[in-house]
């Protein structure tokens, strides 16, 4: 779009489109409450066999009964999903008579609501939503169910955003899908269902914490990007909103994250992160993601036969949050000289004064995470083919605040191949 001089013009505004908000110990007991005073009666309750087992489903299970809403569970959700087990979720599923789901687990269960509720009121394939150029990148035609999502992890912030992730098997890619209308309705946040979380997934969700709020405060600013015609996209930028969340966020990070993978029990520390990723997720939701988001897309889908320790056992694959944070300090080394004042601050934010990236990998280090890609397999021989698949994540790529081609993500990746 052109002013009256034709020159390209500038956005001059930004968007919050966060949902619905309960945060705190003992939150997740009122979730009943919450869906029967949205008008539910039926719902799907999405989860996996871990919180299962863990209690805290049965514990919304238990809340739901008692504010006499009937519950259906389904508790097979894949960890890291693909569409193929997001497909097998909404054939299981499809057919039941409920009004609402509620999503109770990380990011993996929360995720897989969202494609359930998209096909199931939608139809199609979910080729047809993901986005350009990998799929179809269509738009909702119809309302949604109502979603209610009570996260488990302090982490992915699918509770608060529109989009659904997941691998697509036979392309060998990860992506997702992105529309305001998979975003819940009501996000119950309750810092004591992470007190059983172990400690290898306490470590990633927190590095997906973290690579969220850094990805966000150094994304290019609404008003450098050009001005947005017809319906606006999801991420618009750092923005003044996004920015003061995403520094408490990073305060909270530095204070509580090492307490919290040391010791799992430490109910305030567990609160801090809980509440720094959804601080994170409400800002992030506005701001956005970009080169860390777009590499781990690349890096999840080609791995060969890493299994993470910690995990239950079962097909390769590469924890979210580590994958993201393995190509997070290489990144925020590129991206330094057009963001140098949001580098400063969230360096002062991490505690990190001098050199942001460097306190990064100090924070790693310190948390037991991923050295680098090579910590999953890669070699310098599968740079190129990390980048070119990094490359077709552009909607991500869009939001990062200096140019980035093949060349570029090859040089951020070989570098990220170890950190330390």
């Amino acid at each position: 779009m052109t002013d009256q001089w034709g020159t390209v013009a500038r956005e001059s505004l930004f968007w919050w489109l966060a949902g619905a908000l309960k945060f705190g110990p003992g939150a997740l007991d009122e979730i009943g409450a919450d869906a029967a005073g949205l008008g539910l009666e039926r719902v799907l309750v999405v989860t996996d066999r871990q919180v299962v087992d863990a209690g805290v489903a049965g514990r919304a299970v238990d809340s739901l009964t008692a504010a006499g809403v009937e519950v259906q569970v389904y508790a097979d959700v894949a960890i890291e999903p693909t569409d193929e087990s997001c497909a097998a979720a909404h054939a299981a599923t499809k057919d039941l008579d409920v009004d609402g789901i509620v999503a109770v687990g990380g990011g993996s269960v929360i995720d897989t609501a969202k494609a359930v509720d998209l096909l199931r009121t939608n139809g199609g394939a979910l080729t047809d939503y993901v986005n350009a150029p990998v799929g179809a990148g269509r738009a909702p035609h119809a309302p949604l169910l109502p979603l209610i999502a009570a996260p488990t992890t302090a982490g992915s912030g699918s509770e608060s955003s529109g989009v659904c992730v997941m691998d697509l098997t036979r392309l060998h890619l990860k992506s997702g899908i992105s529309h305001r209308a998979l975003r819940p309705v009501l996000s119950v946040v309750d810092p004591l269902t992470t007190l059983t979380l172990p400690r290898e997934a306490t470590v990633s969700s927190g590095l997906d914490v973290l690579s969220h709020v850094l990805e966000s405060l150094t994304a290019s600013r609404f008003d450098t990007r050009p001005r947005a015609t017809g319906e606006r996209p999801t991420y618009c930028g750092a923005n003044p909103v996004s920015d003061p969340l995403c520094r408490e966020a990073l305060r909270l990070v530095a204070r509580s994250f090492r307490k919290a993978v040391e010791d799992g029990a430490d109910v305030a520390a567990r609160t801090d992160m809980m509440l720094a990723a959804t601080l994170t997720a409400i800002g992030s939701s506005t701001a956005g993601v970009h080169i860390p988001h777009a590499c781990s897309y690349s890096v999840a889908a080609q791995v060969r036969d890493f299994r993470p320790p910690g995990f239950p056992p079962g097909r390769p694959f590469v924890p979210h949050g580590c994958a993201v944070a393995a190509t997070l300090p290489a990144t925020l080394r590129y991206v330094a000289p057009a963001v140098p004042d949001a580098q400063r601050a969230a360096a002062e934010a991490l505690g990190a004064p001098d050199d942001l990236a460097a306190g990064v990998v100090e924070l790693m280090r310190d948390i037991g995470g991923p050295r680098g890609l090579a910590d999953f397999g890669y070699a310098a021989a599968d740079v190129p083919s990390l980048a070119q698949g990094a490359l077709q994540q552009q909607r991500l790529l869009a939001g990062a605040p200096r140019p980035v081609d093949a060349d570029v993500l090859g040089r951020i990746l070989t570098e990220s191949l170890q950190n330390w």
